[in-house]
């Protein structure tokens, strides 16, 4: 016998370790006690915590000595406790054996993405804790995973993202010329496992060559007490060919792709998670000319269908702006009849009218010719559903009623 005659005492979970929950939904698990000898319980307890927390340490220097200052800040987004075995100052005694205690609880509705940063981090665990007489407690837990649901099928992340930026490049105090560049992605929100066209445009008005580059950077915000801790770090990235002085390059939809990274948290107090297509051009002699697009990275992918008339009409005029693609301004109009109607057939229509254009007491200038002339002209008509010529009373058929 071990501990007390306590051979086991875990906490298991419904799913397992690779799954995730989401806001509102339940979830559901159990407590497996197992004894060798009778065993006396004042109390079974589970617990369920989940926050954000943030720290770290600044120092500087006041003369000679060193000052350190101690940021922290913490944000609760779960909170939850449950007895199993109750205690009412009196002891259950639990016989040998294997003892299972089933619990479940709803999640709140609004949970933020689990997240583990050098500063700080996003934890949801489950703690059960075991309590007996004159026996140090025995505790057991279990960490879960949030994610929270971040759909980019709305019109704000479905929206393209451009900007343009230019800089003159300076070399020992003289001008040797202006690096201009322009870029456009088709939209702000993306999920990981796509692909992200980046479509750029780079001028290169120097004297030196210069090299464009991409990357998709995460930037991490902590904060407490009004104060700020940031890091970032570079999730993918891609390189251009050099562009020579005077020249001009242009990436007609350079792929980028987005690894396997966690969504982007935006709705928590403490810490922040942000993503952002950077664009530089490397300037030799001088800084580099930096242009910054704004990301979402999302969890809800991409649908096939939903807001398509948004993303469409989104798509297109960013097409148009980068002369990608040409729209018609108004419906063509219907061919001629003389584009329908072959040479042959015209031909022999006109001698079939020669006899009449012979005869001396006909005039071209009558009703009948002017009939003709229009009719050769005119375009075909246009189709519609209805008849526009229905048969006549006389041609149409009777029932035996009428």
């Amino acid at each position: 016998m071990r501990r007390g005659g306590v051979r086991s005492f875990a906490l298991e979970l419904a799913r397992g370790p690779d799954d995730a929950y989401r806001g509102g939904e339940r979830l559901c698990g159990r407590v497996l006690l197992e004894v060798a000898a009778p065993l006396r319980v004042l109390a079974l307890e589970v617990a369920a915590r989940g926050g954000a927390v943030t720290h770290w340490l600044e120092a500087r220097s006041v003369g000679v000595n060193a000052i350190s200052s101690d940021y922290v800040a913490a944000e609760t987004y779960l909170r939850w406790r449950q007895l199993l075995l109750r205690g009412t100052g009196e002891t259950t005694t639990l016989p040998p054996g294997r003892h299972e205690f089933p619990f479940s609880f709803q999640l709140p509705p609004t949970l933020v993405t689990s997240f583990e940063g050098k500063h700080g981090s996003v934890r949801y665990c489950i703690k059960a804790t075991l309590h007996r007489p004159w026996v140090p407690t025995r505790r057991t837990r279990k960490v879960f995973t949030v994610i929270e649901p971040v759909d980019i099928n709305t019109p704000a992340l479905l929206a393209p993202q451009a900007g343009a930026r230019e800089k003159i490049a300076r070399s020992w105090y003289s001008n040797r010329g202006l690096v201009s560049l322009s870029a456009k992605i088709d939209r702000k929100g993306y999920t990981p496992g796509d692909v992200i066209p980046v479509f750029a445009e780079i001028d290169n008005g120097s004297t030196r060559p210069v090299l464009p580059r991409a990357a998709v950077i995460q930037t991490q915000t902590f904060m407490a007490r009004g104060a700020r801790k940031q890091k970032r770090a570079v999730v993918a990235s891609l390189s251009g060919e050099p562009v020579g002085p005077g020249r001009r390059a242009l990436w007609q939809g350079r792929a980028l792709r987005i690894p396997p990274v966690g969504p982007s948290i935006l709705h928590c107090r403490v810490l922040h998670v942000d993503y952002a297509l950077k664009v530089c051009v490397d300037i030799p002699g001088s800084s580099k000319l930096l242009l910054e697009l704004p990301l979402v990275i999302g969890t809800i992918p991409l649908h096939p269908f939903g807001s398509r008339s948004s993303s469409v009409g989104s798509h297109a005029s960013f097409l148009m702006d980068w002369g990608l693609g040409v729209l018609p301004e108004r419906p063509e109009a219907p061919p001629e009849y003389s584009e329908v109607v072959p040479d042959e057939e015209v031909a022999a229509m006109e001698q079939s009218l020669l006899p009449l254009l012979q005869d001396p007491d006909m005039s071209t200038e009558g009703p009948f010719f002017a009939y003709i002339e229009e009719f050769r002209f005119r375009p075909p008509p246009l189709y519609s559903e209805e008849d526009p010529n229905p048969p006549s009373e006389a041609r149409r058929p009777r029932c035996m009623t009428c």
